[in-house]
């Protein structure tokens, strides 16, 4: 029969190889309807051996796109889509593995939240390119999203100045390279 004092140190051993696992950071992706920032993070994501987040996919998957806020998604459908990140961010993280998070992250009220929630430490990165090549760039994938969304989407996004700008005319390597230059070893 084991002692109340061995059960009392499995749990404590066990607790200190979850910590020694655990990650403490998580990366932002985002940019304008078209900038690469999909791309980008889902390769990333690879690369790191992190958990990809598609804040996009959680907004259709949730019917979390409905709720409009002056001509866009509303804040308020952000933040609930933050809730579900938080539990996926959280999870992955003990295990050990970084998370991506792929998002326009048109309200700066949706960056302080996430970063609220998640309370560690992250790095932004905002991918820039011309928005003519955004709206080329929409054009060519399947559920491009037009035009004149592409515009939309790309005047509120470059209304929140908030995470390291990246070059996104750049080959996706190079782009790449430019956010793992800034990452913890």
């Amino acid at each position: 029969m084991k002692s109340p004092y061995n059960r009392i140190a499995q749990s404590v051993l066990k607790y200190l190889t979850l910590e020694k696992r655990a990650v403490n950071y998580y990366i932002i992706v985002r940019g304008a309807a078209g900038s690469g920032k999909t791309a980008v993070a889902k390769r990333l994501a690879r690369m790191l051996d992190a958990t990809y987040v598609s804040v996009d996919a959680i907004l259709r998957r949730n019917g979390l796109e409905d709720d409009w806020e002056d001509g866009y998604i509303s804040q308020r459908s952000f933040m609930s889509a933050n809730a579900i990140i938080e539990r996926t961010a959280k999870a992955s993280m003990v295990r050990g593995k970084p998370v991506v998070v792929d998002g326009n992250f048109y309200w700066k009220s949706q960056i302080e939240d996430l970063v609220r929630r998640l309370g560690v430490n992250h790095y932004a990165f905002k991918l820039e390119a011309p928005l003519e090549q955004c709206i080329e760039r929409d054009s060519r994938r399947n559920g491009s999203i037009g035009k004149d969304a592409v515009i939309a989407v790309y005047k509120k996004t470059e209304s929140v100045n908030y995470g390291v700008r990246i070059d996104a005319t750049m080959p996706i390597k190079k782009v790449i390279d430019g956010i793992l230059a800034c990452l913890p070893e």
